[in-house]
């Protein structure tokens, strides 16, 4: 389960709070069966992944530094994502506009 939560600990330059986010959002999702923020469940699914969050920060920080980085790239650090998020922004800012 959840395999595809990306390995935050011992990133160069450290995980990012945008990072951690993702990653308390990813795993409340898969756990709880969520795939779509409702009404009905948006105050479970936003306590849940702050409090999550807020441990994964916590564990972050408390374990010893890696000997080595992540062999893989975080998706949020990586250019194609990058430009997808800067372009669903642009939409939406253009919508609102």
């Amino acid at each position: 389960m959840c395999r595809n939560i990306t390995n935050l600990r011992g990133l160069e330059p450290v995980a990012t709070d945008e990072e951690i986010q993702a990653a308390a959002e990813q795993y409340v999702r898969k756990v709880g069966g969520v795939s779509s923020v409702s009404k009905n469940n948006r105050e479970a699914y936003e306590t849940a992944v702050a409090e999550i969050a807020a441990a994964t920060e916590k564990l972050i920080n408390a374990l010893p530094a890696r000997r080595k980085p992540p062999a893989v790239v975080p998706p949020l650090r990586r250019p194609e994502v990058q430009a997808r998020i800067a372009a669903r922004e642009a939409a939406k800012a253009a919508a609102e506009a």
